[in-house]
């Protein structure tokens, strides 16, 4: 089978996966997220190994476990986000010359678990919520593919990704735009009137390719063309994840300064 077979059907099956723990919520949700997490971690050390220190490996493993046992006990979010970036400086001094790699790569892993942790923790909203954010990058990672594909045209960042042109991001913001506001409105009955509804796929597809552009930053980085081979068509987890990563974490903050860190769910109930 072709490459793009193999991209489609490792998608789809994803997705479904992805949907069903979603809805299913709980701790069938926190595990789903706290493995990905956990792999996206694997693969950063992985593509930046020339810059991790046997003991960092180590500790990096126990800190990343004792992350999902601080989420299972439902601590608050405030705490949560300290801890890590506490432990993040903790690797880092480990090895002060490669520190900024080493810090960056664990919370680069956990930030996004947590939001994404924090944004399901409701019954209704939550869903709704986490179920907006995917919409919008699914939506907008395969208009960028099909329709840069299709049109070609100027690079947007070679020296970042040079498979990535204009078209495609602009096609992929449209279909990303397109499918969040179908989801909000068709689904989840939001008001169409309300100019969030209008501004936040826009601002949240842009930054999933922004996230994406870093991820590909570094992958040319280190000379590496995937971060890993487990998916089938897409190569590794941050190869996948690249776009929620940032999505995620910034769909949290926006969540967060409009309701609570603890509830940034209550997002769809401001709308």
């Amino acid at each position: 089978m072709s490459n793009l077979v193999y991209r489609v059907l490792t998608a789809f099956v994803f997705g479904v996966i992805a949907l069903y723990l979603t809805w299913l919520g709980g701790v069938s949700f926190f595990l789903f997220a706290w493995c990905i997490g956990g792999f996206i971690l694997y693969e950063w050390i992985r593509i930046t190994q020339e810059k991790w220190c046997v003991l960092q490996k180590i500790l990096v493993s126990i800190f990343y476990l004792f992350f999902g046992f601080l989420l299972v006990l439902n601590v608050s979010a405030s705490l949560v986000f300290c801890v890590l970036i506490v432990l993040a400086a903790v690797l880092a001094i480990i090895s002060i010359k490669n520190s900024g790699w080493v810090f960056c790569g664990f919370l680069y892993a956990s930030f996004p678990v947590a939001a994404l942790c924090f944004l399901r923790d409701h019954e209704m909203l939550g869903f709704q919520v986490v179920i907006f954010l995917f919409s919008v990058v699914w939506g907008t990672d395969i208009g960028g593919y099909f329709i840069g594909r299709a049109l070609g045209g100027p690079k947007l960042a070679p020296r970042f990704s040079p498979n990535k042109t204009w078209s495609g991001a602009l096609g992929g913001t449209c279909v990303g735009v397109f499918a969040g506001i179908w989801v909000s409105v068709g689904f989840f009955d939001i008001n169409l009137a309300s100019f969030f509804v209008l501004i936040l796929p826009v601002v949240l597809s842009i930054i999933s390719q922004l996230s994406d552009l870093g991820q590909s930053w570094l992958k040319r980085r280190f000379s590496v063309k995937d971060s890993g081979s487990l998916l089938p068509g897409h190569g590794g987890f941050m190869d996948r994840m690249d776009g929620l990563v940032g999505a995620a974490c910034l769909l949290y903050l926006i969540g967060s300064l409009m309701s609570d860190m603890d509830a940034p769910f209550n997002l769809f109930s401001m709308i």
